[in-house]
Parts: C-alpha cells; sequence; structure tokens
C-alpha cells in the first residue's frame, strides 16, 4: 500500500560536537550564511519531504530554532524533539553520572512522539547531496506493507566519506542482493599506504580497500521501527561495558533487526558529494565546495528567501 502523505525527515540535531569544539550544526557554511541544515532541509524539500523533525537539547530550542528553524518554516512543516539523557525505556539500569547524549539510537527514539508516520533519518553535521533524500523518499512513499520491517539505506563509498584532517567513525556495510546484511560501527579510520585502516569490533585493527559501501546515518524506516529502537535500548542497557560513557549506535538497531530477522533493509547508492564537518579543519573545504556548487547552478546562493 503506498503511502500518501509526504514522510517525515528526522535530523539528529544534540550532539555535543567534542571533537569540532562547539555547536557545529549551527556553522555558517554556505554563500549566504547556511548550515548542513538547511542544505538537508532544502534538499529534502526538493525531493518530496513534508515534515522536518529536529532532534535537539532542551537548552538548544531558542537559539536553534532562531538561527535555523525559522528560516524554512513558512516553506516546511517544522517540529522539535528533545534528546534527554533520562528519557529511558522502563527497566533501563539507572545511573546519575551519565552526563553526555546515549548516541544517535537513543536521539531516534526520542522523537517517537512526534512521529506518526514512516521517516527518514539523517545527521544534522553531514552534507548528503538531494540525491539521497529523494532515493528514501521515493521509497517511502512506494513501499508496500510486508511481513516484517521494510528499511532502506542511502549508502557512500568509504574513499568519499573520510577527512583529511584527522579519524573517523563510519559503519561499515556488507550487502548481498541489494540488502544490507551486516553493518559494523569501525572507528577511528584513517588512510594508510595501502588504503585505509581503522578499529572494528572489540578494538580490533581492520583493513579496509576505501571502496566499501557506508552508512553516513541515513536511513528510512516505517514508524514501528520505534519498538525495535526500544529493544535495542533495553538490550544496550543490559550489555554495555560502561554506562557514563557507551553509546547505543542507530547502526547497532539496524544490525540486529537484520541478524534476528524482523526486517530488511534495502541499499541504494547516493551519488553524492558528500560532505561533513567533523573537525575545525574541515570547514574551509567545505565552504569552498559549497561556493563552487552555488557557482554552478546546483544550488542558489540564498536558499531560503
Amino acid at each position: 500500500m503506498q503511502v500518501a502523505e509526504k514522510p517525515t525527515l528526522l535530523i539528529l540535531a544534540a550532539g555535543l560536537g567534542r571533537r569540532y569544539g562547539g555547536m557545529k550544526q549551527l556553522e555558517q557554511v554556505g554563500p549566504s550564511g547556511e548550515t548542513l541544515l538547511d542544505y538537508a532541509a532544502f534538499d529534502a524539500s526538493r525531493a518530496g519531504f513534508g515534515h522536518l523533525v529536529f532532534v535537539i537539547g532542551k537548552n538548544m530550542r531558542e537559539e536553534f530554532e532562531a538561527r535555523v528553524g525559522a528560516r524554512f518554516a513558512q516553506q516546511l512543516k517544522v517540529s522539535y524533539a528533545y534528546q534527554d539523557i533520562d528519557d529511558l525505556p522502563d527497566e533501563f539500569p539507572a545511573t546519575k553520572e551519565r552526563n553526555k547524549p546515549w548516541g544517535t539510537g537513543h536521539a531516534t527514539w526520542c522523537a517517537r512522539d512526534v512521529i506518526d508516520g514512516p521517516f527518514a533519518v539523517c545527521n544534522a553535521d553531514d552534507f548528503y547531496g538531494e540525491d539521497a533524500f529523494r532515493l528514501l523518499a521515493d521509497f517511502l512513499m512506494q513501499s508496500e506493507s510486508s511481513d516484517g520491517l521494510a528499511c532502506a539505506m542511502a549508502g557512500f563509498r568509504l574513499v568519499d566519506v573520510t577527512s583529511e584532517n584527522g579519524t573517523v567513525a563510519r559503519g561499515i556495510c556488507t550487502i548481498e542482493e541489494g540488502l544490507l546484511r551486516t553493518v559494523e560501527e569501525t572507528t577511528s579510520i584513517q588512510r594508510n599506504g595501502t588504503g585505509y585502516e581503522g578499529l572494528g569490533a572489540l578494538g580490533l585493527p581492520v583493513s579496509l580497500a576505501g571502496e566499501e559501501t557506508v552508512s553516513m546515518n541515513v536511513w528510512a524506516f516505517p514508524q514501528e521501527f520505534f519498538s525495535e529502537l526500544e529493544r535495542g535500548m533495553k538490550t544496550f542497557g543490559e550489555t554495555a561495558t560502561d554506562l557514563k560513557t557507551d553509546e547505543f549506535y542507530l547502526p547497532a538497531a539496524v544490525d540486529a533487526m537484520i541478524r534476528e530477522g524482523r526486517g530488511t533493509v534495502h541499499t541504494y547508492h547516493a551519488r553524492g558529494p558528500w560532505m561533513g564537518i567533523t573537525y575545525q579543519d574541515d570547514r574551509p573545504l567545505v565552504m569552498s565546495k559549497l561556493r563552487d556548487l552555488a557557482a554552478k547552478g546546483t544550488y542558489p546562493e540564498r536558499l531560503w528567501d
């Protein structure tokens, strides 16, 4: 059965930006002072999304709405959800020593009362390009009911989504016949003499060629996926080695759903280009690339009137 209404885009914007050193979600990088959030909203609107939900910290609302949300509230429905470290499933182990967000899986779960239909998810500090949003919007508006949860991912090549200024973390994917089979969170990825190296499960070193498909946390889910996230949060609470610092990642919930046979993830390759600002030194390069895209007419000089 096709979805009649325009789908929702959930943008994860509550991260602390520890490596970057500030609220990179609000960094002005476009020719007219746009943030990467502006480009996500602009591309999502062109791709067919009709509702934006931002997950932010409660203390961010006033500044965030003034500097970002108000820009496109006339063109799109805009809502907010809050990532609160005390917003946890029943029976989750209590800890008073936690002082940072619980991760992208928890951030997505925090929007469960704001979203009432199929939705896509993306990060606030990544530029994905219109193609990624169009692929997922088309999937959500054409997806038919099935026995399990029908999800989708827009993936990128590893070589296209690294930083010249430090290490990155990426979800390395295994794909068979167009379906995602596994996704493993791999950290400390950096170039070496022959390709890339990083740390995989249990902190063990892995070698990577650069052609691997990676998750950049841009997904499409049915509303029922929130139950999957709650299940994952409870498992995380039981198995985490350190509840003061460990994080519940969105790809971990997806991976568990696939392994345990409760859903499928259709994979698409997004054309990009991808850009991100993990580190301060990434910012000038992103600004230069966005100026080039505006000069080519891919984007207007000013996204919002």
